[in-house]
């Protein structure tokens, strides 16, 4: 699974503010149909669909679950990155 339909998007963040409201925090990870999804994870996706809605007016027809590899190594400086390249 590579990404959520709007329902499932829904059904998820739902899961995760009743987790929070019961336990004080969120969980680690959530389950949606079968498929695991960390808690940077679906931080990720809340920011991106609001961001989205912010921006277009409306709800997104899907969500992404990771995000793109140009997202993702913006978390990283790149002198940490390593080549795999011998010399």
């Amino acid at each position: 699974m590579e990404r959520l339909n709007l329902k499932q998007y829904r059904e998820m963040v739902s899961f995760i503010l009743d987790y929070k409201k019961t336990h004080g925090k969120m969980p680690e990870h959530v389950m949606v149909k079968g498929y695991k999804i960390s808690k940077k994870e679906y931080i990720n996706m809340i920011e991106r669909v609001n961001k989205f809605i912010l921006e277009m007016g409306r709800n997104p027809r899907t969500v992404d679950i990771e995000p793109s590899p140009k997202e993702y190594l913006a978390d990283y400086p790149e002198d940490n990155l390593d080549d795999d390249i011998n010399h």
